[in-house]
């Protein structure tokens, strides 16, 4: 089975026993809680998407393995339009769902590991490719969910994984034996974790000699022995125990879903295993993991500030303010922040380039410029929502008050905007954008991909700010140009 439905994607959960805990108890059925469920819902629609006759091409591919149809999130990219083709497919989901679907950050795994263990393997004579090639058709196969696994807790960020005073702040390997390794330590912020299939682990930052038990990847079930997930806060999550307005976005909820995954002693075999102990190519595995997602945030967010600007056009309908100019202009500045974004996007798609492996990688340099643009253009978005929805959104009676009998007819009377729009349509649209502007949802924004330092860090180092600096020497006639000059983008 290459392809799945959503449905036959949740009844594969069903197979699967992870241990996963919220509120210092564990939930023995974590698909159907209504904490979790709204994310495999979002999840879902990553799947479905491939049976929609109008939307297929973006969901689904060839696979350069086997030659099959299979789902774009197992892919391994194969040209540029691959590139903007996921981009394309992000935005549509992201305004399908108003939410995080969660198939990103294994899908990236699968195409940087797919990258660095070929150099590897030519670099160094491992047999780390290969046997990755083999984990990818079986997930290709089976079109499996995987979580890229990075962000470890890391304790003291200025000392290295060898120096910390508990060496678990950062993932590592414990053992070795003939049939494979013993890994202990935690990920941290795993979106859709608790639904997916398999955790694809990668190392947290480039190694050093001497961090050789840290510079480790590898592949695990959700629910092998000594996996455990603590699933994470997010604002206003007990809603979701409570009723469906109150929630805004109740099928498909508000974010990813995150968890922290603790690895107690997890015995990994050796056929899973895809870099043991070599630090030299750590930090391009994780430069080129971190470009290829930080690509998604101009799709993503595009797709779900689409869903934003339309609840917010939607609310200034009911409150009678959308002939208003300065509501016209910044509905309008809302949209160019939004697509200047997707044209970040869609730029460090269309400048990839094909690397040795035969897969395509975004241009580095452009993906960082990207998702530092969402660390400011997300928030000035949800700055305009807000100040166009009006305070409503922070003070609406709950839920029960609305459908109360003594009180409800008093609630829907004076939460009268447009006296033809239902009170109760008024009501859902706010909590929509309370939902969407939430401080989880833009916590993510800043950090999700790495925090601003980390794409300001990548940008710096692919600048070329010396081949700039001899464009004006030689507008100045200081000096000649002692080389020819180069697209300022390279991919490193």
């Amino acid at each position: 089975m290459a392809l799945k439905t959503g449905q036959e994607y949740v009844a594969s959960l069903r197979e699967l026993k992870p241990q996963v805990y919220a509120f210092g108890k564990r939930i023995e059925n974590p698909i159907d809680h209504p904490l979790i469920r709204p994310h495999v819902n979002c999840a879902a629609q990553t799947y479905d998407l491939a049976f929609d006759p109008h939307h297929s091409r973006l969901a689904i591919a060839k696979s350069h393995l086997t030659g099959k149809p299979i789902n774009r999130f197992t892919h391994i990219h194969q040209s540029t339009e691959d590139l903007i083709n996921k981009v394309k497919m992000l935005r549509l989901l992201g305004q399908r769902t108003g939410s995080c679907f969660q198939r990103c950050v294994g899908f990236d795994a699968l195409n940087a590991l797919y990258i660095t263990t070929f150099e590897m393997d030519q670099d160094l004579g491992t047999s780390y490719h290969s046997r990755f090639r083999r984990f990818l058709e079986w997930v290709q196969d089976n079109d499996l969910m995987c979580v890229g696994a990075m962000t470890d807790p890391k304790g003291d960020r200025s000392l290295a994984p060898s120096q910390q005073a508990d060496p678990d702040l950062y993932l590592r390997v414990v053992e070795k034996n003939t049939d494979g390794i013993v890994v202990r330590g935690a990920k941290m912020h795993q979106t859709g974790a608790v639904n997916a299939h398999q955790l694809l682990v990668m190392p947290t930052i480039g190694m050093r000699p001497g961090d050789e038990s840290f510079a480790v990847s590898f592949a695990t079930a959700t629910d092998t022995p000594g996996v455990v997930m603590i699933f994470g806060r997010q604002t206003n999550d007990t809603r979701r125990l409570e009723g469906t307005l109150d929630q805004g976005n109740a099928h498909f909820g508000s974010v990813g879903g995150e968890a922290l995954v603790i690895f107690d002693d997890v015995f990994v075999p050796w056929d899973r295993v895809f870099m043991c102990g070599e630090t030299t190519h750590t930090g391009a595995l994780v430069e080129r993991f971190a470009s290829l997602h930080r690509q998604n945030y101009g799709g993503c967010k595009t797709g779900l500030a689409d869903v934003l600007i339309g609840a917010t056009r939607t609310l200034a309908e009911y409150n009678g303010t959308l002939g208003a100019s300065h509501v016209k202009d910044k509905l309008v500045e809302m949209v160019h922040l939004a697509e200047s974004l997707y044209a970040g996007s869609l730029a460090c798609s269309a400048e990839g380039r094909r690397t040795p492996s035969g897969a395509y990688y975004v241009d580095g340099l452009l993906a960082n410029v990207t998702k530092l643009n969402v660390t400011r253009n997300v928030y000035e978005i949800v700055r305009l929502a807000q100040d166009l929805a009006g305070g409503l959104i922070a003070t609406l009676p709950s839920e029960q008050d609305l459908q109360d009998p003594k009180l409800g007819p008093l609630v829907r009377k004076y939460l009268k905007g447009n006296a033809s729009v239902p009170a109760e349509d008024r009501y859902r649209i706010a909590r929509l954008i309370e939902n969407m502007t939430g401080g989880t949802a833009l916590v993510e924004s800043m950090h999700g991909a790495g925090s601003p330092q980390a794409e300001r860090i990548m940008i710096l180092r692919q600048a070329n700010l010396d081949q700039k600096k001899q464009l004006a020497l030689r507008l100045a006639g200081i000096t000649p140009l002692d080389a020819p000059i180069e697209s300022p983008h390279s991919n490193h």
